[in-house]
């Protein structure tokens, strides 16, 4: 298939408004295919350590949702690209050779069977190899495929390196105060939050960790070593409690969900490290109306 370029912005005479400047487009894409995560050279028993329930045959399936992000120049007609092209190229190479398939059997990339150069389908090692299948055809900057709406991957681009992304849930309650304040100094900065006997959340957090995809298991990080680190560190020692006065940290430490996010980080950055990757980023969804992100590293460009 030709790569999609744009032919209006060559041979317009008159630029409107918004010609010649930079914009990034998104499309999304679904498709549904199962997977299943077992290496030949490993037994039964190891298999079954390293990918838990994944390793059990037949596999398991997924809905799976794609954005393909894409950069370019406004032309004369408004476009970076003819949308009607990108979705046809991105049916044509990715969501008609992978939909209603066994990931295991369909791309070379994942033929573990037969090619030790080979790796298991897991979601970065599936964006990797979508990667190297549109860049061709389309300017592309970022792409983000969710396997479900707790797990999902970014991939830019850059070699190997991937980032996974986890989603988890904790209720907790809390009170916004400074002790050396008085009640009325307190809820002129915190409002409503400062009220005495507190107020609770249903919190969302978001984990993204950083690394470079495994070349035999298709990984960026151990998954389940990382969902229990959150769990462990973060969900259970939170959920269900008064942070003022159940979390350490927080009875010196206002609990705003910029706090929390920030401690979140510092309770996960070298465990995280421990398993292979880099703590990237924190989100921390406080309400439907307000959360707070927290970058453990340099943001990524």
């Amino acid at each position: 298939m030709a790569a999609i370029v744009n032919e209006h912005a060559a041979t317009a005479e008159i630029a409107p408004h918004g010609e010649g400047r930079p914009c990034v487009i998104t499309r999304r894409a679904c498709f549904s295919a199962s997977h299943l995560y077992w290496l030949p050279e490993l037994d039964a028993v190891e298999n079954e350590r390293r990918f838990g329930p994944c390793s059990k045959a037949p596999g398991h399936g997924h809905n799976y949702e794609l954005i393909v992000s894409m950069g370019g120049e406004l032309d004369a007609d408004g476009m970076v690209l003819n949308l009607s092209d990108v979705k046809h190229a991105i049916k044509a190479e990715v969501t008609e050779p992978l939909d209603f398939h066994c990931l295991n059997h369909t791309w070379p990339e994942f033929a573990v069977e037969q090619r030790p150069e080979a790796a298991l389908p897991t979601t970065e090692w599936l964006l990797h190899a979508i990667w190297q299948r549109l860049n061709p055809l389309m300017p592309l900057t970022a792409l983000r495929l969710y396997e479900q709406p707790t797990l999902w991957a970014d991939y830019l681009g850059n070699a190997m390196e991937a980032f996974l992304t986890i989603r988890t849930h904790f209720s907790a309650a809390h009170r916004l105060a400074r002790p050396e304040l008085s009640q009325g100094e307190n809820e002129t900065i915190y409002g409503k939050c400062a009220r005495p006997n507190g107020h609770g959340h249903n919190y969302f957090l978001e984990v993204t960790v950083r690394g470079e995809i495994d070349a035999r298991s298709g990984m960026a990080c151990d998954l389940a070593a990382l969902q229990k680190l959150v769990q462990d560190l973060v969900v259970e020692p939170f959920d269900h409690t008064f942070l003022n006065k159940d979390v350490p940290f927080f009875t010196t430490c206002v609990p705003t969900a910029e706090n929390i996010a920030l401690h979140i980080a510092d309770r996960l950055n070298q465990p995280v490290a421990a398993i292979g990757a880099s703590l990237h980023k924190i989100h921390l969804q406080e309400s439907p109306n307000n959360a707070a992100v927290i970058y453990a590293e340099a943001a990524l460009v």
